[in-house]
């Protein structure tokens, strides 16, 4: 399964990272992802994080770069970080997809995964 582009060192995820007080994030704008605190390398080792992501990139497809953000930070304020409904979409899709972005190798464990913000 073919990847977007994934951009390193992103000022967008840093700025993400930075309001989230997380130490790595990875966060979806249109057709790439953008990484802070995390390389390329580190991010597609973990299959559940990969598939989060891409289905941040189909939520962007089916509303657009402005219904998704508009929608996004909308329901962000409105109910947190963690209850946003695009975030437990994309959190089922992680449980859902993972084994499609494995290549090969065994799921990694709960203690292996990258915990996202708020977990």
């Amino acid at each position: 399964m073919e990847l977007p582009r994934i951009v390193e060192n992103s000022p967008l995820a840093r700025l993400a990272r930075l309001k989230l007080a997380a130490p790595n994030v990875a966060m979806v704008l249109g057709n790439s992802i953008h990484l802070s605190g995390v390389s390329r390398e580190q991010f597609l080792r973990d299959p559940f994080w990969i598939a989060h992501e891409m289905e941040h990139i189909r939520q962007f497809a089916r509303h657009g770069r402005l219904g998704f953000l508009v929608r996004y930070l909308r329901d962000w304020a409105r109910h947190g970080y963690y209850q946003i409904p695009f975030e437990i979409e994309a959190r089922a899709a992680a449980e859902r997809d993972a084994h499609l972005y494995a290549q090969g190798r065994p799921l990694p464990t709960a203690a292996e995964r990258h915990r996202g913000a708020g977990q």
